[in-house]
């Protein structure tokens, strides 16, 4: 089946498009950098997952997770090369197949500072529908909204990860994005304990790429594609820029020994990108 066209909502198209070039004014301009931060020398590997053969989640319309994953990196390149980190790497596709210990050798062999795997979620099976899209039935789920950001206590650096995911998440609540709670709820395959649930934190001690990373590492997914509004959204390049400028500050200031500030109240966001989703 061919992509499905990307129908965005008139109502948060526009918000989108507001943040996201107030990203590439304000949030675009990182401050001026302490000494001891060097951007040009420091190494941010990008692994977005999945791949062809084994691709992940299916989107509402059926799209595969690792199209979504490869689209935000590649941005997420981009920006971060723009903000001066010269040497942020993206996975190459030839290492694709390798194992998941593969890529953190991958991380370990460019000399990374930082670790990001990049994800897009779905939810379990008792939460999905079926509804048709261009004559083809897929499954869907409007239950779950949000982003989610994972840590391990067994990376190599934990207290240095969950700094980073602190950074993120404060950065992801600062441009309004919202949290997602579902992997939290007590059932087979979720579970995970929160590191802070405001910011979207969540503990996953055995996941490989974090786990066995010398270096910080954080596992984001960015939005959660079987919402059918967070597909849509998560396609659109004004929401991939919104997420890439977060990330952008995020790792500025991890570079620079910043801590996270505080999220804005509910008011200041509106309903629709305020709290943490059931």
């Amino acid at each position: 089946m061919a992509a499905p066209a990307m129908r965005v909502a008139t109502g948060w198209a526009g918000v989108l498009a507001l943040l996201a070039l107030h990203s590439m004014s304000a949030w675009a301009q990182p401050p001026t950098t302490r000494p001891g931060c060097d951007p040009s020398r420091w190494v941010v590997a990008i692994d977005p997952g999945h791949y062809a053969a084994r691709p992940g989640a299916t989107s509402a319309r059926g799209l595969p997770e690792a199209a979504f994953n490869r689209a935000l990196a590649t941005v997420l390149l981009s920006e971060l090369r723009r903000a001066g980190f010269a040497q942020a790497q993206l996975r190459p596709e030839t290492l694709a197949t390798e194992s998941l210990a593969g890529r953190v050798a991958w991380a370990q062999q460019i000399q990374a500072s930082l670790y990001l795997a990049i994800h897009h979620d779905s939810v379990q099976p008792r939460y999905l529908s079926r509804w048709t899209v261009d004559g083809q039935p897929h499954d869907y789920s409007d239950r779950f909204s949000g982003y989610s950001l994972f840590v391990s206590r067994k990376n190599g650096q934990p207290e240095a990860s969950e700094r980073v995911a602190r950074l993120l998440g404060a950065e992801f609540r600062q441009r309004c994005l919202r949290p997602t709670a579902h992997h939290a709820e007590a059932i087979p395959g979720e579970g995970r304990e929160w590191v802070d649930a405001t910011l979207g934190i969540y503990r996953f001690d055995d996941l490989i790429v974090l786990k066995t990373s010398t270096m910080p590492a954080v596992l984001i997914e960015a939005g959660v594609i079987v919402n059918r509004q967070d597909e849509l959204r998560l396609q659109s390049p004004a929401h991939q820029a919104l997420l890439a400028s977060a990330v952008v500050v995020a790792v500025r200031g991890f570079c620079e020994g910043a801590v996270a500030v505080a999220v804005p109240s509910a008011a200041a966001c509106g309903d629709w990108l305020s709290s943490p989703t059931r």
